[in-house]
């Protein structure tokens, strides 16, 4: 195409090409990233036994769900040290070094020995491997949330960072297919007694292909423009003092979270159990039922990531909360009864599409609260520590209440959590105009000054 073809305000295309990589690069590390995260909650159901023998399977599954739970309390660990190192060194080092972390942890849950040849050993490896996941989760979030977000165009970030959902539910997906693809080839005495590693080695296998891929991405310009001024230096000195001066910024980002994350684990990595448990539904049926759910969920990223940079965020916000505080206990309440695979999916959609107005933009509004030389660390640090409290605790607290005969109680524990969120979203402003570099702030000071605020000033 010639020059004269090219519209105006279409950026050159190396322009593109750059940001086409960086959305590949970004977004196939999350993708390998939350396999190795989410298949140890698929294929719980297949290896519990394996750890923790008993005559009781909702206890077993309490056990691997409470060590589901643990990965979590290290997130926060994860933020704060690979945080300070993308806030440092670059987005693209903290993105290479989880996922290195999370390939040899996932080589670890593969060799870990049974109790029947160990005792509770293979238990402690099992521990040890999620508390090295959670850490690289911690720093991926924020790294990988950082990078799309400020390497999209000022008017597609909301587009850019809803990949990053597309990507962490595609993980869950490709998990999901392997295991119903184990599920039609190996009998269930084979996945329980040595199939269940498979996936794990799959795992750290992906992780290798992701590491070159991610050594050829480009530093953002945002980043760059930092550390070409000296930025560096002085981000290194004083990171944590710059985190404590945007403390009302973290607030906001557990504040926003909470709902979110309760919603997204309990419509994910809980409901393939709460089908086979509660519904009584069979495990192929259910797992299906996840399978196709998810897909469509992935689909549904963009548009509604799209829709954000044509309306704001808040609005997408605001009506998830909404949805989630009336809507959880009616739809879990019909999901224990569903008795067939296509009542079981249409609900399961519904309460997808409500959790698409969190999952499609989060990324994009935590990053847009922060400037660059603590972003990566102001997005990691509150999430991480939401997420520990609260998402990866929702699995344990959902069978806890089931296991003590009031399994309805977790539906208004989900009902509150969104119910606080939606408070902070009506309260909150909207960030789709905050710039997050300087160069930004002077083009759209050319354009129009009302939009030039940076990031902290939009919030004073």
């Amino acid at each position: 195409m010639s020059s004269a073809a090219v519209l105006p305000g279409t950026p050159p295309e190396d322009l593109r090409a750059k940001r086409r990589l960086a959305l590949v690069g970004g977004s196939l590390g999350n993708l390998v990233e939350w396999y190795d995260w989410f298949v140890y909650a698929s294929f719980a159901i297949y290896f519990a036994d394996s750890f923790f023998p008993g005559d009781n399977p909702t206890t077993q599954l309490m056990n691997t769900a409470g060590i589901f739970a643990v990965g979590f309390l290290m997130r926060p660990v994860g933020g704060w040290v690979l945080g300070r190192a993308a806030d440092r060194h670059g987005r693209k080092s903290a993105l290479t070094l989880t996922v290195t972390m999370m390939s040899v942890a996932a080589l670890l849950i593969a060799l870990a020995p049974t109790y029947d040849r160990a005792g509770y050993l293979g238990a402690v490896v099992l521990l040890l491997a999620r508390l090295l996941q959670g850490m690289s989760i911690g720093g991926e979030y924020a790294a990988s949330a950082t990078y799309l977000t400020e390497a999209s165009a000022r008017n597609r970030r909301g587009l850019g960072s809803s990949f990053q959902y597309v990507s962490m539910t595609c993980g869950q997906i490709l998990g999901l297919g392997i295991l119903i693809t184990m599920q039609h080839t190996l009998t269930t005495a084979q996945l329980e007694s040595w199939g269940w590693r498979i996936p794990f080695v799959l795992g750290a296998l992906f992780a290798l292909v992701v590491f070159w891929l991610r050594r050829r991405l480009t530093e953002t310009d945002a980043f760059t423009e930092e550390t070409g001024e000296g930025g560096r230096e002085a981000d290194s000195r004083g990171t944590t003092k710059a985190l404590w001066q945007h403390r009302r910024q973290a607030g906001l980002v557990m504040a926003l979270t909470l709902g979110g994350t309760v919603a997204y684990y309990t419509y994910t990595t809980y409901l393939t159990k709460y089908l086979i448990g509660s519904a009584g539904m069979a495990k192929t049926t259910a797992t299906l039922v996840s399978f196709t759910a998810l897909t469509v969920f992935a689909v549904l990223q963009p548009f509604a990531g799209m829709l954000s940079d044509r309306i704001g965020r808040r609005p997408l916000l605001i009506t998830f909360a909404v949805g989630c505080t009336v809507g959880t206990y009616p739809i879990m309440t019909a999901l224990g009864s569903a008795s067939s695979y296509w009542s079981a999916l249409g609900l399961s959609l519904l309460a997808l599409v409500i959790i698409t107005g969190y999952t499609s933009i989060n990324a994009a509004v935590k990053a847009e609260l922060f400037p660059t030389r603590v972003r990566a660390l102001g997005v990691a640090v509150p999430y991480a520590i939401a997420n520990a409290l609260f998402g990866g605790t929702a699995e344990y607290v959902a069978l806890w209440f089931k296991n003590s005969g009031h399994e309805t109680m977790f539906f208004w524990y989900v009902s509150g959590c969104a119910m606080i969120s939606l408070v902070t979203y009506v309260l909150m402003p909207d960030t789709r105009n905050a710039a997050l570099s300087r160069a930004e702030a002077e083009a759209a000071a050319g354009r129009d000054p009302s939009t030039a605020a940076a990031p902290v000033e939009a919030l004073r």
